[in-house]
């Protein structure tokens, strides 16, 4: 039986990106090497009004390390 691993932050802001460009949450996932169910129970757990979004301590390190 495989362990379970989190997605790391270099994921989730692909993933941000992808579905950005217009991907789909199949295509997404082997971009990724993901299933794709991992992808869709990330968008719906980080889905707001305007589609997915990054969390937001993503956001936070992603600005800082600039």
């Amino acid at each position: 039986m495989k362990s379970y691993t989190q997605l790391a932050q270099e994921q989730r802001y692909q993933i941000y990106v992808l579905m950005k460009a217009g991907h789909t949450q199949s295509k997404i996932a082997v971009i990724i090497g993901v299933h794709k169910s991992t992808i869709s129970r990330e968008v719906k757990r980080n889905h707001g009004q305007r589609g997915y979004r990054l969390p937001g301590r993503l956001i936070k390190s992603h600005f800082l390390a600039r």
